[in-house]
């Protein structure tokens, strides 16, 4: 890609995001206080750091892997269940894929 198509790709996303922000700017408060539509804002910052953990963990480029990160998500996962601070969750997940990698 050359570099004059990177900075137009670069400056239209730029000028788009900015609209989006600023028609957000223009709806009316009381479409956005209905209930359902807050439950829906309130799932969106969860499903996308799901969505963000799933592909970081299980894929390379266009394939799917099952390596040492599976191991450390699923260490993080049983912390989690048996309710760990949040500190125990992240060193017991690194130390399981750690041992893992070591091992494969």
């Amino acid at each position: 890609m050359s570099s004059t198509m990177t900075w137009s790709v670069l400056l239209g996303t730029s000028v788009l995001c900015y609209a989006i922000k600023l028609v957000g700017y223009f709806v009316p408060a009381r479409w956005l206080a209905h209930e359902r539509l807050q439950r829906i804002n309130s799932l969106i910052p969860v499903v996308l750091l799901s969505a963000l953990v799933v592909a970081q963990t299980l894929a390379i480029k266009t394939h799917i892997v099952l390596d040492h990160r599976v191991a450390g998500i699923a260490a993080a996962f049983a912390a989690l269940l048996a309710r760990a601070p949040f500190p125990v969750v992240v060193v017991s997940a690194a130390l399981t894929s750690a041992v893992v990698y070591r091992l494969h």
